[in-house]
């Protein structure tokens, strides 16, 4: 049977306006770190601790995909993809961008999480753009994307180490303060991220970048 004309230009309407709908819904959240059983716990997997954190609270689980593990799930209408990429940290850009047109999702739609040195342990500070800070991971990205305008969520591992021990420093796990503290944080986290994905970037800057991390919940 042919369909009328004015029917299949309407389907064809309704189509992109899902589509628009979609991508408008659906967020890539990005956790850096090292793959591997040698990694886990380490200060530089901070990313990866926050996206397993949300993946557990969805219970969604993992699989291996191109450049990354990969998962998603919902808040509030709102579809998160969760990538662990398997790159490792100095490549982890052509994970990013890999998915981000897989996903066909926004730029601004964008959040990686990421350890950071020059914060406190249990601290957490969102970003709409900015420098790399050194950080080899964000490097990649800002080299693969060609812009430092994405978002980044970064939790604060500390810099107790002496010169010339920063890399042993980053691979390795916390003393029982620190733990303590980013169990907090990657908790503060998990909600920023939600934040993040139903009331945007700035509404998220305001309520988790305030001293003390004090904040309503979401």
């Amino acid at each position: 049977m042919k369909w009328p004309k004015w029917l299949v230009n309407l389907c064809k309407k309704r189509s992109y306006e899902n589509n628009d709908i979609d991508a408008v819904s659906k967020y890539l959240i990005v956790g850096l770190g090292n793959v591997g059983a040698e990694y886990e716990g380490t200060r530089h997997n901070a990313g990866f601790m926050v996206v397993d954190a949300l993946a557990k609270a969805g219970e969604a689980r993992w699989s291996l995909e191109r450049h990354a593990y990969r998962t998603e799930v919902r808040h509030k209408g709102r579809t998160l993809v969760l990538i662990k990429p398997t790159t490792y940290m100095n490549l982890s850009g052509k994970a990013v961008k890999y998915w981000l047109q897989a996903e066909r999702v926004e730029l601004a739609n964008l959040l990686v999480v990421v350890d950071d040195l020059a914060l406190d342990p249990g601290v957490i500070r969102i970003k709409k753009q900015g420098a790399s800070g050194g950080h080899n991971g964000l490097k990649d990205i800002e080299a693969a994307l060609d812009t430092q305008a994405y978002n980044r969520l970064r939790l604060g591992v500390g810099a107790s180490f002496s010169r010339g021990h920063q890399i042993d420093y980053v691979l390795s796990g916390f003393d029982d303060d620190d733990a303590a503290a980013m169990e907090q944080a990657v908790a503060t986290a998990v909600e920023a991220v939600r934040c993040f994905a139903t009331q945007g970037i700035d509404r998220t800057m305001n309520l988790y970048n305030s001293k003390g991390n004090a904040h309503g919940k979401v």
